[in-house]
């Protein structure tokens, strides 16, 4: 199963989720389809796996990185970082690569959702790790402004923007002003730490 994660996100982050399919994957690690059917049931569910996985991740990361801060506006600022920052390996989880996880993230993750049986996978708890890290960022903004009511809509359009604008620094420049490069991750972080703290002040 370890190898089955490894070696899909190395794939997947090479060859795009669309070329990808459970066959080359069984190819890959010496294996056959019906290994890998045993633990997913679609390349679809492996997909919202590894996205989940992602998710949790970062909610960990800022869990460890706010712990003991009790002021709302420094977690928010440190949840904004860990959200918007490149990317690296985590050694604690040594079978992920989350740098190549990163961009799958930027590229895939829209697909884990926008589909025509969201509904029922969303009854299942498939989106369970991003509604989860949502929640707890959204909670940061009530503590700083309890008359802000729309902080659940405010937090899920910057977790999203977070990547969209990455992806559009290096496909689609005339969509944002991040100039890409080694510094449009800062970039990111303070235009979105910009119309946070603007829009929850006004």
């Amino acid at each position: 199963g370890r190898r089955i994660i490894e070696e899909s996100i190395a794939m997947i982050d090479e060859l795009g989720f669309e070329k990808f399919t459970f066959k080359k994957l069984a190819q890959h690690i010496e294996s056959t389809e019906a290994s890998v059917y045993r633990y997913f049931d679609n390349k679809h569910r492996l997909l919202v796996y590894l996205i989940a996985w992602y998710w949790n991740w970062l909610e960990f990361r800022i869990d460890f990185a706010t712990n003991n801060i009790e002021n709302p506006e420094t977690k928010l600022e440190i949840a904004l970082k860990i959200v918007t920052e490149l990317k690296r390996r985590d050694q604690s989880f040594p079978q992920i690569d989350e740098e190549a996880l990163f961009r799958i993230v930027i590229l895939e993750s829209d697909k884990t959702f926008l589909t025509k049986q969201v509904d029922s996978d969303n009854k299942e708890g498939l989106f369970r790790g991003f509604k989860s890290l949502c929640k707890k960022i959204a909670d940061y903004v009530e503590e700083i402004n309890p008359e802000y009511k729309s902080a659940n809509s405010l937090i899920s359009t910057v977790l999203q923007s977070a990547h969209h604008q990455l992806f559009y620094a290096e496909h689609l420049p005339s969509l944002t002003n991040l100039a890409y490069g080694k510094n449009m991750h800062a970039q990111n972080e303070e235009f979105l730490k910009d119309l946070i703290f603007k829009t929850i002040k006004a």
